[in-house]
């Protein structure tokens, strides 16, 4: 087992205004008025608004001497706005493009909830006159509101290193990630680089420690496509040659054992400036694809298929069309070394999920995901529901 340092510490979230002290009065008008804005678009029927949050306060003691007293706050927004049409009961959905953050409700204050809600609502209307795609070969344009599950499922599964262990096995699978692939296989192409990072700041992973009492780090998985790290704990650093624990063990309370999980493992901007429009206008056939409907991936996190709510087709670097319920399919490496634009940073977002499961009992936990709109060439595209 690698050695833990003796730390004595606090360690605080970093938001303005926490949660808990907000009265639940203010929080339900807050909800009633997106949901009013939303229902103000001729079509919209029905709107589905929540907002939750989380209160962690951890105290560790550790035999090596360690202290450590933390207070982490996190924020869970969402809403879902459906359209129907009652002529033929066909009924469309948009979710928010807004993710979970490691934040206080100032979130909810500073972010354009209702402009957004509003275009939702729009959006839901829209598609129930939208077509599916034609299925075939496209360029494939992902917003991070998609593009997080992605990385999720693709990359930060199988980069936890007990998967490749076989330590890990009964909840969702091992991974092809095996070790004697670590720092000779081209996971993804050149421009693509990935990090597991604890100290992003307003990540849902982020915190001062873990629950080894290793500091939070910063640790490269993937860099220039190049498969170069896993997520590592004492007990396994060693194995793959390192001296040090990557900090990525957690335990869902008390009364669970820490296990490795994914912290907020994030796709790294593109270092050339390029926006959302930029890379639709250098499209010439593709697809851009926001939100998440559905995901399926095997055992060892290799071959996936991932559908989406809503879509637009591109010709000639433009938006032509709205299409519905878009999906499209893959094996990992190929997808990703058919990666060959990423938007900059004033593109990025922090998205993620508060309710990731892993182990036997499971345990559910917050993992980060941040990214900027990507392209990705020759992907297989069709749609994932033939009716809603």
């Amino acid at each position: 087992m690698v050695p833990a340092a003796k730390v004595i510490g606090t360690w605080k979230s970093a938001f303005e205004k926490d949660p808990f002290d907000v009265g639940i009065d203010d929080k339900i008008q807050f909800l009633l008025k997106l949901n009013e804005r939303a229902l103000k678009t001729n079509g919209v029927s029905f709107v589905n608004s929540s907002m939750g949050f989380a209160n962690e306060q951890k105290f560790y003691a550790s035999t090596d001497g360690s202290r450590i007293d933390q207070y982490i706050i996190r924020t869970n927004p969402n809403f879902n706005v459906t359209a129907v049409n009652r002529a033929n009961g066909d009924f469309q959905s948009r979710n928010s493009l807004a993710g979970p953050q490691g934040m206080g409700y100032e979130y909810m204050e500073k972010y354009p909830w209702l402009n957004e809600v509003e275009q939702a609502g729009e959006d839901a209307v829209a598609k129930l006159k939208a077509r599916p795609i034609e299925p075939g070969k496209y360029d494939l344009v992902l917003h991070p509101s998609h593009l997080w599950l992605t990385v999720h499922e693709s990359v930060g599964h199988p980069t936890e290193l007990d998967r490749s262990l076989w330590w890990e096995a009964d909840y969702a699978g091992t991974t092809f990630l095996t070790r004697d692939k670590l720092g000779k296989l081209q996971f993804a192409s050149k421009i693509m680089n990935f990090v597991a990072d604890r100290t992003q700041p307003v990540g849902l992973a982020t915190v001062g420690y873990d629950d080894e009492g290793v500091p939070a780090q910063c640790t490269p998985i993937i860099s220039n496509g190049l498969f170069t790290g896993y997520l590592s704990s004492r007990e396994t650093a060693h194995t793959i040659g390192e001296n040090r624990s990557g900090g990525t063990m957690r335990a869902e309370g008390w009364s669970r054992l820490p296990m490795i999980r994914m912290t907020n493992i994030s796709l790294l901007p593109g270092t050339k400036p390029l926006n959302l429009e930029q890379l639709i206008a250098d499209t010439d056939r593709g697809v851009l694809m926001q939100t998440n409907r559905s995901w399926s991936i095997d055992d060892k996190r290799y071959n996936f298929q991932f559908g989406c709510e809503i879509g637009w087709e591109i010709k000639n670097g433009k938006r032509v069309r709205m299409v519905k319920n878009p999906s499209y399919s893959g094996i990992t490496t190929e997808f990703w070394n058919s990666l060959d634009a990423i938007c900059s940073r004033e593109q990025w977002t922090l998205w993620g999920t508060p309710n990731c499961g892993k182990g036997q009992p499971q345990q559910v936990m917050g993992t980060g995901h941040g990214a900027a709109p990507s392209r990705f060439r020759g992907i297989k595209v069709g749609s994932a529901y033939k009716g809603n």
